[in-house]
């Protein structure tokens, strides 16, 4: 018989419901993750009893009523929450999201045959082992992810399930059934149904898998992001896939990689398109800043400067470099001036976090370049580290000093301190007091 180490709080809540004379399992995700060997996040169960008789069993104190009219209780074990709902049967889902009705059933196996994928319809105890109706664990063991029943039908039933299908295989590295994959494909267009919100969550997700490129359904996608146009040009769309494989699958890095999707739309585009689908203010900003600055548009500041003005201006990033010059602008000779220089104009504008994304992405872009923009990244954490003087706030004098030192106030006083801060960050003048005012003097003069 499988044995599943079951977590303690889990352990005690189905211990007191089979004592109570339930039937009862740990469900769905947790049983899935523990036949991979993966420690769960969730521990959900089910139970033959009624909502109103977990209620009664655990006391009001230890219990959330959190869906009640779909037999959901959320019972506080040891400082976590259990999910416990009772075995149900589900009528139509008319609005292909929700359904217009549950029905209570004393069978485990009728209530996981409601279930999305195989891999996610399993059930254990310890008195009975695993229950896998559908060859749930055989599909793990052939790292595949295939519908419960007809594909078709699940689909209808719920349209994000088909985001959910290209969500758990990309997670995992599975491998999706043919038939399940067909219907997912032929059903995309379902997806009108379902919210931003869901949609924008179930893509992070999908984002955040170790190589999601391939697991970018073309015909999915087209109804969730029809601007990417990713059936009309195929190639593009490899691509962009490609890009976002090579960026580290971190947390962190679900922006960039957001960013390398959306890359075609331009910092405009990428923004109506997050708008559209409901994502943070945060989000957005951050990804379209990394639109901005790696695609080269005006203010781009990863590739250096132009010579001959009195302060740096940046050239654009990606195919638009000037042939002769590296892609970090290097000054042969200075390579490492140049660099201290380039890491400082970025750090004066963004925070550590989003240099170590633009680098990561632009690399992604030109991985003939990796060592160049690891070098930037390298740069920018030890002057952060260092706590090097890359913005005005961070200058030796401020306005007040200026000020006593004869500047006059006004627009000229800025000036004054940008073309300080230019300065020190160029090394021809240190960020101390004194050499500063009398540089300010310098400048106020001519």
């Amino acid at each position: 018989m499988t044995t599943i180490k079951l977590d303690p709080g889990a352990a005690l809540l189905l211990d007191a419901l089979h004592g109570a004379g339930h039937a009862a399992y740990a469900v769905g995700g947790c049983v899935r993750d523990s036949l991979l060997g993966l420690a769960p996040h969730d521990w959900d169960l089910c139970t033959s009893a009624r909502p109103e008789q977990v209620m009664a069993l655990f006391g009001e104190e230890k219990c959330i009523p959190t869906g009640l009219q779909h037999g959901t209780v959320t019972v506080k074990q040891g400082g976590r929450l259990y999910e416990t709902t009772t075995f149900r049967t589900e009528g139509a889902y008319s609005d292909g999201r929700h359904p217009d009705a549950v029905c209570f059933v004393p069978d485990v196996r009728e209530d996981l045959a409601r279930r999305d994928f195989t891999i996610n319809a399993m059930a254990y105890s310890a008195e009975e082992g695993l229950i896998d109706p559908f060859g749930g664990r055989d599909d793990l063991a052939a790292h595949l992810v295939r519908a419960v029943g007809e594909p078709e039908r699940r689909f209808e039933e719920d349209a994000l399930r088909i985001l959910r299908l290209y969500r758990f295989a990309a997670r995992f590295g599975f491998a999706i059934d043919p038939a399940t994959g067909a219907a997912a494909r032929a059903l995309g267009p379902h997806l009108d149904c379902v919210s931003a919100e869901r949609i924008q969550e179930e893509l992070l997700k999908l984002l955040a898998a170790p190589r999601p490129g391939s697991y970018l359904e073309p015909a999915v996608l087209a109804v969730v992001l029809p601007e990417l146009e990713p059936e009309k040009q195929p190639e593009r769309f490899a691509e962009l896939c490609r890009t976002i494989d090579r960026i580290e699958p971190t947390a962190e890095n679900v922006p960039t990689r957001l960013a390398a999707l959306l890359w075609p739309l331009g910092e405009a585009g990428a923004r109506k398109a997050l708008r559209k689908l409901k994502c943070s203010n945060a989000l957005t900003d951050e990804v379209t800043a990394l639109e901005r600055e790696a695609g080269g548009g005006a203010g781009s500041f990863l590739l250096g400067h132009e010579s001959g003005h009195s302060i740096a201006r940046p050239i654009a990033c990606g195919n638009r470099v000037p042939p002769q010059r590296t892609v970090l602008g290097e000054t042969p000779g200075t390579p490492n001036t140049t660099l201290t220089v380039q890491a400082k104009r970025l750090l004066g504008r963004y925070e550590l976090p989003t240099i170590k994304r633009l680098t990561a992405l632009c690399s992604a872009r030109h991985p003939e370049q990796t060592g160049a923009f690891a070098a930037l990244r390298a740069e920018a954490e030890q002057l952060t580290a260092e706590n090097a003087c890359c913005r005005v706030s961070q200058l030796a004098v401020n306005g007040r000093d200026l000020m006593a030192a004869g500047v006059r106030p006004g627009p000229g006083l800025r000036q004054v301190l940008n073309a300080l801060l230019e300065a020190v960050i160029t090394g021809q003048t240190p960020n101390e007091k004194d050499a500063l005012l009398a540089a300010a003097a310098q400048f106020s003069a001519s």
